[in-house]
């Protein structure tokens, strides 16, 4: 009896040979291909995009070691089915060429292994475009962030794209800002975050990072004319223009540094304590001349001890510009603004005071029943027929003024976020310079002179703005002297005056 000739040993193939390890391969080549596509414009690019390194260091990398974990797994895997089935179906996920029909299939492989690799490319390039965008910003990822989105939008920085301030370049700010996103996603989830949004921001990275890559601190010099038009709530709609020169810096050579930017000059450290959350309250404060290191301590006559070492805080440019690209208006300024520019009709008389009471004190708790009850409320103020012409104008610019600056649902607006620019509807500069801070000698806070910061060239209306004085007129209040112990805010509050 002839015995059968043995087969011959089957050769010895390599586990990396199968479909798992192939596609494994495919996804490593696309994360190398775009890693080399980011690194070159990570080293080219002059304007370093905030995003631009964690895609490149972080997440192309993640992907490269992604694909060779599955390299990885796919030898493992066929090598354990080898050993398992050695004597039956050793060859499960490995590629044979011989195979007429996995020619086909490798042939529909490589076509959409290379698509796959340059839409990697593509794809990663326009994805942290996208991420960073300020329409991602404010109504993809963060709708709950709608009040900050309008501000935002016609704001002085408008054209700063958002991550800019909130999340600048580099990963580690980068990495930081996403994990304070992740914590604001689940509470958007799960409807539970506050409203209105506490501020200010904690986490928010430094000024000098931010601000003065932009606004040069040694350019910090001279005087800025500023306009005030205001309109006083009275029938006429009397307008009242203050023209002032703002002292940003105000120094000669031999003389001390002044002006509104020595409190962040490079000659003093300003520090200080502030009781409540919103930095609103401040019984304490230090000035440090750090050319000679000498203190001075200025506190309030309630104010005993010592303040908590971890909550002071060094004054730089976000104590004043808090509000810097999402300002709130008050109801009077932005309803005195829509009477400048002709957008609400100055032949409606007290429209002023009707508008930001309709405003204000229609008990508005939703957005969509503001335009109704804004609507109903300015009617009910205006009978006399000869103004009926005027009234459907001014309802539809309240309502806009309304839709652009309040939003209930959120319970935002300019009474919860205040403005420390000035110190008319909030305290502002008054915060420290109110004459109450002083120090063990009985020494005030440095000058809270108003011509310190400002010098008055003219104010009232028509013919008295053509009177212009270089060296400054003492305010005059439009509606007579007001009480001298009193603060501005103590009649001021953005609505109707108290």
């Amino acid at each position: 009896m002839t015995m059968p000739t043995p087969l011959p040993p089957a050769p010895n193939r390599s586990h990396f040979n199968n479909w798992i390890s192939a596609i494994g391969a495919v996804v490593a080549v696309g994360a190398m291909f775009s890693f080399a596509l980011l690194a070159w414009m990570d080293f080219t690019q002059g304007d370093k995009n905030p995003y631009l390194g964690i895609f490149t260091w972080i997440v192309s990398p993640a992907f490269l070691l992604a694909g060779l974990g599955l390299v990885a797994f796919g030898w493992w895997a066929q090598r354990r089915w080898s050993i398992v089935h050695a004597e039956t179906k050793p060859d499960k996920w490995r590629l044979n060429f011989a195979d007429p029909r996995q020619r086909v299939r490798l042939a529909l492989f490589g076509c959409g292994a290379l698509g796959f690799v340059l839409i990697s490319a593509f794809g990663s390039y326009q994805t942290y475009h996208i991420a960073e965008s300020n329409s991602f910003c404010g109504e993809v990822c963060h709708q709950a962030m709608n009040p900050e989105f309008v501000t935002y939008k016609r704001g002085a920085h408008a054209r700063v794209d958002c991550v800019q301030c909130h999340v600048g370049s580099g990963a580690e700010w980068f990495i930081k800002a996403k994990i304070n996103g992740t914590h604001q996603l689940i509470a958007y989830t799960f409807d539970n975050y506050k409203r209105p949004i506490e501020t200010p921001l904690k986490n928010l990275r430094p000024a000098k990072d931010t601000c003065e890559k932009c606004h040069w601190p040694e350019k910090f010099h001279g005087n800025t004319e500023i306009e005030y038009n205001h309109f006083l709530s009275d029938k006429k709609n009397t307008p009242y223009t203050v023209r002032m020169l703002m002292h940003v810096n105000k120094s000669s050579p031999g003389s001390p540094l002044g002006g509104i930017h020595w409190h962040t000059s490079d000659t003093v450290k300003v520090e200080y304590y502030a009781t409540d959350q919103k930095r609103q309250d401040i019984p304490w404060t230090r000035v440090t001349n750090l050319k000679d290191g000498t203190s001075q301590v200025f506190r309030t006559a309630a104010f005993k001890g010592e303040p908590p070492a971890d909550q002071i805080r060094t004054m730089d440019c976000m104590d004043c510009h808090n509000r810097p690209a999402h300002h709130f208006p008050t109801a009077n300024e932005a309803v005195e603004g829509a009477m400048a520019s002709g957008a609400l009709s100055l032949k409606l008389p007290n429209i002023k005071r009707v508008a930001v009471q309709a405003m204000t004190e229609s008990k508005i708790t939703a957005a969509a029943e503001a335009p109704q009850k804004i609507a109903d409320f300015i009617r009910s103020k205006y009978k006399d027929p000869a103004l009926a012409p005027e009234i459907p104008g001014a309802i539809a610019a309240v309502q806009q003024i309304f839709a652009a600056t309040i939003f209930p649902e959120r319970k935002a607006d300019w009474r919860v976020y205040p403005n420390n620019i000035g110190h008319k509807d909030w305290a502002g500069c008054f915060r420290c310079h109110d004459d109450k801070h002083k120090s063990a000698a009985g020494q005030p806070v440095r000058s809270s002179d108003c011509n310190s910061c400002h010098t008055i060239l003219s104010q009232g209306k028509g013919a008295d703005l053509d009177l212009l004085s270089a060296k400054g007129l003492a305010f005059k209040h439009p509606d007579g002297e007001p009480d001298a112990e009193l603060s501005c805010v103590d009649c001021h509050n953005g609505g109707i005056q108290k």
